[in-house]
Order: structure tokens, then C-alpha cells, then sequence
């Protein structure tokens, strides 16, 4: 699909009284300046004619479902109108948002809408507020990353609330590293403002950065974008996240530029809006009182503010519907993809599963030669392993320390989906896994949480990879009252005297995307309680679904 609207969504730190003083006062600088030089003296509510052919369009209100700052430009131009729209949104204590708009609206209904450019607003504004996405600052040029940095790095490419692609460039051996940055890498990304997250590796960062992302390495120059939902643990999710190499970076430039911005200006576009901003309403234009004017010049100016408010609805639709015809065509292709990597992803799930099982075989040979101590008394349930969701739930039964507490429907409707085979075999290793952990809990033989005990786990025992254990949902999840519930499960009264709990930890089934699922656990083995798990079903809903 074109990217013919630039669109920049982004949180700020500040206030949001703050935030949108800032957002005015950058809006009314880049308006004044070379080369609009508007007249902002007379900003207002309603309608502004700021010069000939071009309005500035302001409202804000603040009520029960919350409050909200806009501004919206039209400039007249031959063949359409540039529309340049910016939105400062809150909902109660939610998140502050900050929406920046551009776009082309064609005069006529067959003319193809001009693909808008980054604007220098974008750049202002980032400067101006502290902007963010999830866990990342949202920069206008590239964050400098030293080895010390990379953990926190790596927290925000797997963070669940980011929104937002990661550029991330590395640097070649024989390059000096300050004259790569600005010479290569600033002008390269530089129309990604407001579109991406941006890094830069140094080199002693980028080892450090390799080794903790083993299957997500980018090295020698090359450029990655991590798209949103990054499963360090999964191999094959490494194969979303696009790499560039050197070579077409140093003898191509303007070829690698564009390439480097489709994917982020096409995301941009894409995305649905988060919630706050989706339910800001239409502006609905009002010219501002005449002072002084007769009855039927007001007649006459209200005929016209009707007519231009029918034709930029006109344009507004067509662009629309443009949009939804891309987008149609957009998910027939992506639904094709899916089938085939699915396909291809369950027959390496396989693979591995038969793998493991065959070193499990060897394992009890072993145990049985008296080669090896037997470290784990119990059945080893990964024999014989369930072939569907159905089958897991009537499974679980048999697990001492593990207990199912959450709705079997959410569970079932699993085995209907096309991943079903590979998701059933992964959940059935994360319930192993915190099997064993409760076992050596209830006997005292740890005191680490799930995720910890995986990482370090004894030999032989069921493990997951620890970047599959997610050990609390984010603030954004918590503090969204429909969020928080959708989280919270039953459980018994001798567990919590409210009879449910709200369970923020869980494990990643499949990759770290939105369409994978997710089991909610209750860790009480502590405590005597053993596991509770939750919810095994589709991710619920967060910032990114």
C-alpha cells in the first residue's frame, strides 16, 4: 500500500496542559517561519483564514469522556489541499497522546493523492515534548547505545506496548564510529521522525547487543527494523525483522533510504489508532462571528462555510475509501503469506519436538542403565504429548501442582485456529515447566520466581526459554480498569478470600506477536498453593491489539 499520509502517534511525559502549551507554541512557530509565514496573531476557536487559500481550524473540549486539543491546516493548492492535522488526547489518568497528521486531498475523485513528506513539525515536536513510545524514547535522530544501555534495549524491542518500529543500525570494523553517524546513518533516517524508534549501535555495544539476541543479530554496518512483538527465544520470529546490509547502504543510498522508510510509513498508516484518539470526534468546521455584517452577508458566508464543509467532506471520503481499497487488497496478500508460514513453522515445530523427544528417550535409557541420578520422581508427562487444547485441559488434572481455574471456552476455541498443532504442543511445555517449578518449590529447593528458575533450571527439568515468561503486564494494563478485569481469574477462597486474583504474569505461546496466545498464571506455590492458571486463550486486549 502507498504511504500517502505521514502520521505520527506518540505519548508524552508532560502534563497534558503542558503538552499542549508546547504543541501551540511549535504549531504557531513552524506557521510563522520561512516558507508559510503565516499570520498566527489571531489564533481562536473555530475558523482562522491565516492567508489567502489556507485555514487553521481549532477546538478543544473537556468533558466526561475526556479531553482534547486540535488543530487542523488546509492549504489550497492546485489539484487538492494539503491537510496538516495535530491531536492532544487524555482519558481520565490514561496516557497523553500526541497525533500528527499529514495528508493530500485531490480536487477531483479520479486524481491519485501526492504521498506526503516528513514534515519539520514532526522534528519540532519531538524536541519540544518528551515523547515515547511504551518503554522508548521517541527521538528525532538516532540514541547513541553503549554496552551498558543494551539491557534496557532489549527490554523495549519485546516490550508488549510499543507500537512503533526499531531502526536499528549498526557500524562497520574499519569505520570511524562518530563520522558513520552523521554522515551515513543521521540523513538516512531522518525522514523516519516520528515513525521509528532510533538507535545506533557502537561497537562495543553491538556484541553485547549480539550475544543477547542470538537469532535477532545485526552487525558490520547493517541496518534492522524490529518491528513490534520481538520473541528473542523464538528463531523464526527473526525472519519479520528486516535487515539491510552495508553494501547497499554505502553504494546506494537514495535506493536504501526508501526502502529503509516504506516500512515504517506504511505501518504508520495501518495501525489503528489507540482507543483515546479513535474516539476523538469529527471536527465540525464554524466560521468565526462577523462583527458588523448584515443579514445577508451572514446569509452569504454561511452558504459558503456550507459548500467548503460539503466538499471537504467529499475529499476526506474519497481518501477514505482509497485507503480501504489498499487495505483490502493489503489482506488478501497477508492472508496468503500466513497459510504458507504456518505451514512452513509447524513443520519446524515438529522437527524440534521430535528432536526432544528422542533426547528424552536417551535421557531414561540412561536413567534406567544407572548412568544418571534420577533427579524427578514423577511422570514424565511429556510422553505420549496432547494432540489438542481439549485433550490439555482434561490433562491437567493429573498435575499435582498445577490447577486450571480459568473458562474451558477460551481454550477450546484454540484448537480451530490454523497454528493450533504447534501453539498446543508449546502450551504443553509451558505447563510441564511450571509443573517442575512447582515440584521444587513445595519442596524448598528454590526460592526464585518461574522466569528465574527457567533461566537456571537443573538438569533435566522441564524448562521453557525464559523470554516466553512475562512476569507482570504493563502500567498502561494495569491502571485500564476493562484491561485489569479481562486479567482477573477465579480462584479458590483458601487462595484469596475475593475468590479471584488478577494475574499479570503469563507465558508468550508462539511468537511475541498479537495473534499468539497467552497463559495467565497465579504463582502460589510459595505458599502451598501450588499453580493457577488462569486463562489459556487469545491475547487479550492491550495497546497493540
Amino acid at each position: 500500500m502507498d504511504a500517502r499520509r505521514y502520521r505520527m502517534v506518540v505519548s508524552s511525559r508532560i502534563d497534558y496542559v503542558r503538552t499542549g502549551a508546547l504543541v501551540d507554541e511549535q504549531l504557531r512557530q513552524w506557521l510563522a517561519q520561512p516558507p508559510k509565514r503565516y499570520n498566527v496573531d489571531a489564533f481562536a476557536e473555530g475558523r482562522n483564514e491565516i492567508a489567502h487559500g489556507v485555514t487553521l481550524d481549532h477546538d478543544s473540549v473537556t468533558g466526561a469522556d475526556g479531553t482534547y486539543g486540535r488543530w487542523r491546516l488546509r492549504e489550497t493548492a492546485p489539484g487538492g489541499t494539503w491537510q496538516t492535522t495535530v491531536v492532544t488526547r487524555q482519558i481520565a489518568n490514561g496516557p497523553i497522546w500526541v497525533q500528527l497528521d499529514v495528508e493530500h486531498l485531490p480536487d477531483a475523485a479520479e486524481a491519485m493523492p501526492v504521498p506526503a513528506k516528513t514534515p519539520r513539525l514532526a522534528k519540532h515536536l519531538l524536541e519540544a515534548l518528551d515523547a515515547h513510545d511504551g518503554l522508548a524514547d521517541v527521538t528525532a535522530m538516532p540514541q547513541v547505545v553503549e554496552a551498558e544501555d543494551v539491557e534496557s534495549v532489549v527490554d523495549e524491542l519485546c516490550d508488549g506496548d510499543r507500537r512503533l518500529p526499531v531502526i536499528m543500525a549498526s557500524t562497520p570494523y574499519d569505520v570511524d564510529f562518530d563520522a558513520w553517524l552523521e554522515r551515513t546513518i543521521d540523513p538516512l533516517v531522518r525522514p523516519l521522525a516520528g515513525l521509528a524508534i532510533l538507535y545506533v549501535l557502537t561497537p562495543g555495544a553491538e556484541s553485547v547487543f549480539n550475544r543477547a539476541l542470538e537469532h535477532h543479530r545485526v552487525y558490520n554496518g547493517g541496518i534492522r527494523t524490529y518491528l513490534p512483538g520481538v520473541d528473542p527465544a523464538w528463531p523464526a520470529d527473526g525472519q519479520r525483522h528486516r535487515v539491510m546490509s552495508k553494501r547497499l547502504i554505502t553504494e546506494n543510498p537514495r535506493l536504501a533510504a526508501r526502502i529503509l522508510n516504506q516500512l515504517p510509513q506504511g505501518l504508520a498508516t495501518r495501525l489503528p489508532l489507540p482507543d483515546a484518539l479513535d474516539s476523538v470526534p469529527l471536527m465540525r468546521t464554524r466560521a468565526r462571528d462577523g462583527i458588523g455584517a448584515s443579514e445577508q452577508e451572514r446569509l452569504l458566508d454561511e452558504n459558503d462555510a456550507l459548500h467548503e464543509i460539503l466538499e471537504e467532506a467529499a475529499r476526506e471520503q474519497r481518501a477514505r475509501a482509497d485507503e480501504i481499497r489498499d487495505l483490502k487488497r493489503e489482506l488478501s496478500q497477508a492472508e496468503n503469506n500466513e497459510t504458507q508460514i504456518v505451514v512452513d513453522y509447524d513443520e519446524q515445530y515438529k522437527e524440534l519436538h521430535r528432536a526432544k523427544a528422542q533426547i528424552r528417550e536417551l535421557q531414561r535409557e540412561l536413567l534406567r542403565l544407572g548412568a544418571v541420578e534420577q533427579a524427578y520422581a514423577t511422570v514424565d508427562h511429556s510422553v505420549n504429548a496432547p494432540a489438542s487444547f481439549a485433550e490439555i485441559l482434561d490433562r491437567i488434572g493429573d498435575m499435582r501442582q498445577v490447577h486450571f481455574s480459568g473458562r474451558r471456552k477460551y481454550t477450546l476455541e484454540l484448537d480451530d485456529q490454523a497454528y493450533g498443532s504447534s501453539w498446543v504442543r508449546m502450551a504443553w511445555d509451558a505447563l510441564l515447566a511450571l509443573q517442575d517449578f512447582a515440584e521444587v518449590v513445595a519442596a524448598g529447593k528454590t526460592n526464585s520466581d518461574f522466569k528465574q528458575w527457567c533461566a537456571d533450571a537443573p538438569k533435566g527439568a522441564h524448562v521453557i526459554s525464559p523470554r516466553k515468561v512475562v512476569r507482570d503486564e504493563s502500567k498502561s494494563v494495569k491502571t485500564n480498569g476493562d484491561w485489569s478485569r479481562a486479567r482477573t481469574f477465579p480462584v479458590p477462597r483458601h487462595v484469596h478470600a475475593d475468590g479471584k486474583l488478577f494475574m499479570g504474569a503469563h507465558v508468550r505461546i508462539g511468537g511475541g506477536n498479537t495473534i499468539a496466545p497467552r497463559l495467565h498464571y497465579f504463582d502460589g506455590a510459595c505458599a502451598g498453593h501450588g499453580i493457577f492458571i488462569g486463562y489459556i486463550g487469545p491475547h487479550l486486549t492491550n495497546t497493540m491489539t
